[in-house]
């Protein structure tokens, strides 16, 4: 099967949605699919590159930021993407598409569909969905609405990466989504899992608004009695405000800021550490969640709909809201109690089996296979 991968985020541009496809590109790849992908290019990666067995085309988006994308940077890749992808559709003539996010990447599906035949599904991530980030994307939707919906109706299939998403796109589109979960490779589990002497949390992603990172700070000022240290893997706008925060809060000689890592050196932090702390504002299916389950992590989280798929309120961690004073409490709760600390990560052990990649794989495929027929 030829598969046309259509994503404006892919790596390292990006967050989490990007990671997820390409890490269904190079699985199904590796099945033995043939599979191309076009997203925004940067002045600084190579226009073509095969990577993981998966070509990747990249026509200059004038995106300035790997980790950031305006609107109006959306609407350029929309523009610059559709001669290159149109071609590939003509010439290289894929059985489907996949486009990742509705909005704007659904957008390029559409037209390329209506152009050429060519079935598409849609992938919906969370910022795509009306009602996903409300705080950012409300006037957006009431502006676009009708030029959205054509975009759901014409696609052969939907998939959603959490129930959350799925129950939104129900919701506020009608449209009803296949949940296909985020999914990573297993890994051996430890022999032994022991807790760092401190006790160490990590938070990893981009420091934006939705990840709402100085409220992390906020939390650890009220913790400053116990023993800890933080790591934050990830750079964003509210980077140098997080800065700020920890400096006035007297937590620098406690919090360790590391910037962007490579994957393999994320692993390794990962591997190190006793708690995931995200005090995000709302997720599609972090994949930094599944990541932190994979290398055995209690996650302390907000309690919003796209945590429930990752964490088990009281078994793998514990979910707060959205004040410093509840986050603070979840905190010493876990940090005071070091044998739950203990078997809240070894319940992350088991609880990763539901993100096993082979099965989401097959979940892809499937769709894929019957949208192409």
């Amino acid at each position: 099967m030829k598969i046309l991968v259509l994503c404006y985020e892919y790596p390292p541009v990006g967050g989490g949605g990007g990671r997820v496809a390409a890490s269904v590109a190079s699985g199904l790849a590796e099945r033995g699919h043939e599979v191309k992908v076009v997203s925004a290019g940067l002045r600084h990666l190579p226009r073509r590159a095969v990577v993981d067995g998966v070509e990747v085309l990249r026509p200059e988006s004038f995106r300035k930021r790997e980790d950031t994308c305006s609107v109006p940077e959306m609407a350029l890749f929309l523009l610059t993407a559709f001669l290159p992808a149109l071609r590939l559709c003509r010439t290289w003539q894929p059985d489907v598409i996949h486009a990742h996010f509705v909005v704007p990447t659904g957008a390029l599906a559409l037209a390329l569909h209506w152009l050429t035949g060519i079935p598409y599904i849609l992938t919906a991530h969370l910022g795509d969905v009306p009602g996903g980030v409300p705080e950012q994307t409300d006037k957006l939707f009431r502006w676009l609405g009708p030029f959205i919906r054509p975009i759901w109706r014409n696609a052969a299939a939907v998939s959603a990466v959490s129930r959350f998403v799925a129950e939104l796109a129900k919701k506020n589109c009608g449209v009803s989504a296949k949940v296909i979960l985020n999914g990573v490779s297993m890994l051996e589990p430890p022999e032994k899992l022991e807790i760092q002497n401190p006790p160490s949390l990590v938070m990893l992603g981009r420091l934006s608004i939705q990840k709402n990172p100085l409220l992390a700070i906020q939390a650890l000022t009220l913790i400053k009695d116990l023993s800890w240290q933080l790591e934050v893997i990830g750079e964003g706008p509210l980077g140098d405000s997080m800065r700020e925060c920890v400096e006035k809060n007297g937590l620098s000689d406690r919090v360790k800021f590391s910037g962007w890592l490579a994957a393999n050196h994320v692993s390794a932090r990962l591997a190190a550490s006793d708690i995931l702390l995200m005090t995000s504002t709302s997720e599609g299916l972090p994949m930094a969640g599944i990541e932190a389950l994979r290398h055995g992590l209690a996650i302390v989280g907000s309690r919003i709909g796209g945590l429930m798929d990752v964490v088990e309120d009281g078994r793998n961690g514990l979910l707060c809201e959205l004040t410093p004073e509840d986050f603070a409490k979840g905190l010493r709760e876990v940090l005071e109690k070091p044998g739950q600390l203990l078997a809240m990560r070894s319940a992350s052990l088991v609880k990763v089996r539901d993100f096993n990649l082979p099965e989401r794989l097959d979940d892809y495929e499937q769709v894929l296979k019957t949208a192409a027929r």
